[in-house]
């Protein structure tokens, strides 16, 4: 199994011990760049942060380690967050 594959389906930020969804949780399904196939939990985040996007820090960025990755809600279809580009 490759990098990409192990982390298809896995939650950001998540224990590595127990990477999946939980149950109740809200996700979006972060699509393009460093992080794309991962799971974002949603649930807490206000509509207005949610609507604004986010940016994630991840070491297999454009930047590499303190490095953040933009996503943002794809137009239609806010269960799916597009990658916009990396920041330093």
């Amino acid at each position: 199994m490759d990098e990409l594959e192990f982390m298809r389906g896995r939650v950001y930020g998540a224990d590595h011990d127990d990477p999946g969804p939980r149950p109740g949780r809200v996700y979006a399904h972060l699509v393009g760049g460093p992080l794309d196939g991962l799971l974002l939990d949603v649930t807490d985040l206000p509509e207005g942060e949610r609507d604004r996007g986010v940016s994630l820090a991840t070491e297999l960025g454009r930047y590499g380690t303190g490095g953040r990755s933009a996503y943002g809600p794809r137009p239609g279809d806010p269960r799916r967050f597009d990658w916009r580009g990396d920041v330093p």
